[in-house]
């Protein structure tokens, strides 16, 4: 009796076990949103392709996964900028990076040994800051974000977008990247002049004068109103 009473007590006394809630799951939706790479490569694409392409820049983003293979080469150019070392930094980077980033790293070397050289004297040009914009395309962001800016002796001044790609851009691609970061260099650096460096073959691409700005807006808000749709239905 004595036990069993005992028991009981235990039973009928000892607290439950504490549950822990379930952590809460968002519900938000994900939002239409490019950057200019992205966007660029979007127009770049026709047909199916387009649908593709979106639908693993939404998967990308809900699940905050991305990774940038090009960060340490980009620093290395940018050193050079800046310390006027005409490639000193580019030719030792592919040495300096993981064993699977080297041969990418050692295909772009040349191109943009090519590209520094391009410039002139190393001693009359100077890295300048750039600022990234939020272009609204209709209702998509797009950010803009160059890699980064240049100052020449004469006072000419350039906001930069480099093109790592296997493929030369098309004159697509080229025409809304240049399109949109003249549309905001009032905020990326005033007064400057948007460039397109394609960097495996150490071509500079710039605006052309003849191609009218209303034309191309025009063509980006329908391009950025059908990337919002598609986005919307990879949901």
């Amino acid at each position: 009796m004595t036990a069993h009473a005992s028991s009981t007590s235990l039973a009928t006394t000892a607290p439950a076990a504490a549950t822990q809630p379930a952590a809460p799951q968002s519900t938000a939706p994900v939002l239409p949103y490019a950057t200019l790479l992205a966007f660029s490569r979007y127009v770049d694409r026709t047909g199916p392709a387009k649908a593709t392409f979106v639908g693993g820049l939404r998967k990308q983003r809900a699940s905050r996964s991305g990774f940038n293979p090009h960060g340490q080469f980009v620093k290395a150019l940018k050193a050079d900028l800046a310390f006027h070392t005409g490639g000193t930094h580019l030719r030792q980077v592919p040495d300096l990076v993981k064993p699977r980033w080297r041969p990418l790293y050692q295909t772009l070397v040349p191109g943009a040994l090519s590209y520094i050289e391009s410039l002139g004297d190393p001693r009359s040009i100077d890295l300048a800051q750039t600022h990234d914009a939020l272009a609204l395309l209709g209702g998509l962001p797009v950010k803009i974000n160059p890699q980064f800016g240049l100052r020449h002796a004469d006072g000419r001044a350039e906001a930069v977008r480099l093109h790592f790609d296997e493929a030369p851009p098309s004159d697509e691609l080229v025409l809304a990247t240049l399109h949109l970061m003249a549309r905001h260099m009032d905020q990326v650096l005033p007064h400057a002049e948007p460039v397109l460096v394609d960097l495996r073959r150490g071509v500079t691409h710039r605006r052309d004068p003849a191609v009218r700005a209303d034309q191309v807006e025009r063509w980006l808000a329908g391009e950025a109103a059908a990337f919002s749709t598609i986005w919307s239905t990879a949901a």
